[in-house]
């Protein structure tokens, strides 16, 4: 086994989610060898602002560089493909940020070229990796839940609220034909999929673009911050908000929403889980608390608290209880242990990571939306797969 100290990473992607990329692998220990940004100039000034130690020229450049075994792919989702693709033909471990692609066609192409490639490849989804959501991943597969029933919540934030607020997710050909679904409504579907070990069979969605106009500005804005000085009206086809039924196989049901326009929500993410025993629900603003439901009994509140949570919880958990894990918690947590399984050579059999399969399927839903949405009727998720 290799050790994770003497594992090199390079990460593409110079921005907020990349900086938080970098962040996360230094405090794991690995070594963060360069970063690529969009342009060279951009990259040049990042990784000095970033205490990066080179900033690639090129994605050709860095791919040449022999001591990178993983590449972190953070660039806007249009560059996922192409850049995931060059990253396994050059034979290196992928973590690429979500959505996988921009179409389920070109997800299903990059999951046949991960499983050819022997490589890890991991997709990131790090809210998998609060500690309390690997708790309850492993209270449903020890059936304390009992029967899967009822699946609700949502993922809302606010920082698209206002006409003049602006990013790359806005843009179509950059993020693609769905945006809350896309950015934020696939980490409720991976996360509640992850926990219930469910998938959706059908879906009957619609989507609602509150803001058609907005004010693009004419120089570049960092995600969550406004932008300034001078700017363009431009006309906006993605979703501000969406609602969506689910079929789950097995006969349970979902009922979720996205939204960037809520005021006040920076970011919440809620999932609620009815079972035939009992109810367990989560929330991303107060991560460290796990609400489990009883009929005949008292409810109960778990303190994310290795003490008393069960072997997947306690294997995520990294600081003492009372010592809140978040956000960045939740990344080096996921890290720790993608890095664990290229270090052993290979994904592990108790391994909870997305992979690309997972990242697939979040395709497949997205496609399967954008279709009910369009046509006005429940999809199944087989009408889109194209594999």
């Amino acid at each position: 086994m290799i050790e994770m100290n003497k594992i090199g990473a390079a990460v593409i992607g110079t921005g907020f989610i990349g900086t938080v990329h970098v962040q996360a692998l230094r405090r794991l220990g690995v070594e963060v060898l360069g970063v690529l940004g969009s342009s060279p100039e951009r990259g040049t000034a990042r990784a000095a602002e970033m205490g990066a130690a080179r900033a690639y020229a090129s994605l050709d450049e860095l791919l040449a560089d022999d001591c990178v075994d993983v590449v972190h792919v953070t660039s806007p989702n249009h560059a996922h493909y192409p850049q995931v693709k060059a990253i396994l033909a050059a034979g290196k471990n992928v973590i690429c940020e979500k959505p996988l692609a921009m179409t389920s066609a070109e997800s299903a192409e990059m999951v046949d070229l991960a499983r050819a490639s022997g490589r890890v490849c991991a997709v990131c989804y790090n809210i998998r990796f609060y500690p309390l959501n690997q708790q309850a991943h492993g209270m449903v597969k020890a059936d304390d839940l009992g029967d899967i029933r009822f699946v609700t919540g949502h993922y809302h934030q606010d920082w698209l609220a206002k006409p003049t607020d602006w990013n790359w997710r806005l843009e179509t050909e950059i993020g693609g034909a769905l945006r809350s679904v896309g950015d934020i409504g696939t980490h409720w579907i991976d996360l509640t999929s992850f926990v219930t070990g469910l998938k959706a069979k059908a879906v009957m969605a619609e989507l609602t673009t509150f803001l058609p106009k907005r004010q693009k500005p004419l120089g570049p804005v960092q995600s969550f911050a406004s932008g300034s000085g001078a700017t363009e009206p431009k006309t906006i086809e993605t979703d501000d908000a969406a609602t969506i039924m689910i079929r789950y196989d097995g006969g349970a049901r979902g009922v979720m929403s996205t939204s960037q326009i809520n005021f006040g929500r920076k970011n919440s993410l809620q999932w609620d889980v009815a079972g035939s025993r009992a109810s367990a629900a989560w929330y991303s603003e107060t991560p460290d608390h796990l609400f489990i439901g009883h009929r005949d009994a008292p409810n109960q509140t778990l303190m994310r608290d290795f003490t008393l949570m069960n072997v997947a919880g306690t294997r995520a958990a990294t600081l003492p209880p009372g010592h809140v894990e978040g956000f960045a918690d939740s990344f080096f947590n996921f890290f720790r242990a993608v890095y664990s399984d290229v270090a052993a050579g290979g994904r592990q059999a108790d391994s909870t990571w997305a992979t690309f399969d997972d990242g697939h399927y979040e395709m497949c839903f997205c496609d399967a939306v954008l279709q009910s949405a369009r046509e006005g009727r429940w999809v199944e998720l087989s009408e889109v797969e194209r594999r």
